[in-house]
């Protein structure tokens, strides 16, 4: 939350200038309170379980937020009950002509799929268009993230010998960055997939930043300068037991998969596993509704003019 004080103290220039989010008394006296609202695109199988990860995150911050599910049309889930999705989620047709704070689209076990084989990619794209010009900031995870590294500036996708399973460790390598204020220099999180990135094509978009990396894991966390596009390859929203579900499924199914990197103790499967990415995936929500959503949004969604980064060269 803002730290309100006069404009004139020495303290708000200092605090400005190192991103502390502070408000003059004149701004906060006819400050309109309202929820902030946040657009998730949910891909993933299991969406009653990927609800309650993301909403337990973003409930962590003091500020009001209104979520707005949001399914694909053109592709439907069988791993939901459909007396859910009704209840709960929207279509892209529902919500085009509105305007959301933020936007979160989830990850997809689907990376062994060429993009333009999806079933929804062109719902897909004409979502992530949408998103740049009515979305503030909008967080891209997993195969969310890779999906939209590819769209919008042409990062392929590089399959995995193997999946890449388990928790890992990086390093913030950008440390100024608002969205990792408050990190430790090293810190885990959890990734499951059979794909990822090569740096070199990274460092060849000008409009990345790198925030974030692994020396195994590789890439884990990117954004555009401006933090209106945000890529998390992985997933800190996972609980303590998701990749333990994720393993005893694939064993029961007679899947070739080894036990999870650094997740058992002494990667004994029979060992309650350790959760030792929880804190900094609450850190991650709570920086991006900060800094990102909240003081970037407009007091009233309906002033809002289109919000584009500056344009690709």
């Amino acid at each position: 939350m803002p730290l309100i004080i006069p404009k004139e103290l020495p303290a708000y220039g200092e605090l400005s200038r190192e991103n502390v989010f502070v408000m003059h008394q004149q701004r906060a006296q006819t400050q309109q309170i309202r929820p902030l609202r946040i657009l998730i695109l949910n891909l993933m199988p299991t969406k009653i379980v990927t609800e309650t990860q993301l909403a337990r995150l973003l409930a962590n911050s003091p500020l009001q937020v209104q979520l707005t599910f949001l399914q694909t049309k053109t592709h439907d889930t069988t791993h939901t009950p459909q007396e859910h999705m009704k209840a709960f989620y929207k279509t892209f047709d529902a919500v085009r002509n509105e305007r959301f704070d933020g936007m979160i689209i989830t990850g997809a076990p689907i990376e062994d799929l060429d993009y333009e084989d999806v079933d929804y990619w062109n719902e897909l794209c004409e979502i992530m268009d949408y998103s740049r010009e009515n979305v503030y900031s909008t967080i891209h995870l997993c195969w969310g993230a890779l999906a939209g590294l590819y769209y919008h500036f042409g990062v392929r996708k590089v399959h995995l010998p193997e999946k890449m399973f388990g928790v890992f460790e990086h390093r913030v390598v950008r440390p100024s960055n608002p969205l990792v204020r408050g990190f430790d220099e090293i810190f885990y999180a959890p990734h499951s997939r059979w794909a990822g990135l090569n740096r070199a094509d990274i460092d060849a978009a000008p409009e990345l930043r790198m925030l974030a990396e692994s020396d195994i894991a590789g890439p884990m966390l990117l954004s555009t300068e401006s933090g209106r596009q945000i890529f998390v390859i992985g997933h800190p929203e996972y609980d303590k037991y998701t990749l333990d579900a994720e393993y005893r499924r694939d064993v029961k199914a007679g899947k070739e998969i080894h036990v999870p990197v650094n997740y058992y103790p002494d990667d004994d499967p029979n060992k309650d596993p350790i959760f030792r990415w929880r804190a900094h995936a609450h850190l991650l929500y709570t920086n991006w509704l900060n800094y990102y959503v909240y003081q970037n949004t407009p007091y009233d969604l309906d002033d809002l003019e289109a919000v584009v980064d500056p344009p690709r060269t």
